[in-house]
């Protein structure tokens, strides 16, 4: 109770700054002979957000990929910019 508060307070101001512009991107990895896609959510200070890797590249890997993302920062960004791919 005596230094709960200060400890919250120093982690909150520990970690880096949230950014609204979100940078997404998908690479296709090759692991002990089969496809594997790694979708990445980077802020516009460089931080990683959020890593996901998955054998399939659809819809549903996509929303996956979004939904773990947002409920894991809580917070929705103002631009999402992406490598232009279909997925």
């Amino acid at each position: 109770m005596k230094f709960g508060q200060g400890y919250a307070n120093e982690l909150r101001w520990r970690q880096p700054q949230r950014g609204d512009k979100w940078h997404l991107d998908e690479v296709l990895l090759k692991l002990k002979g089969k496809h594997h896609y790694l979708w990445r959510a980077v802020n516009q200070n460089g931080h990683v957000l959020d890593v996901l890797m998955l054998s399939r590249r659809n819809r549903q890997a996509a929303k996956r990929f979004f939904r773990k993302l947002l409920k894991g920062l809580g917070y929705a960004p103002r631009v999402l910019i992406t490598d232009k791919l279909k997925s």
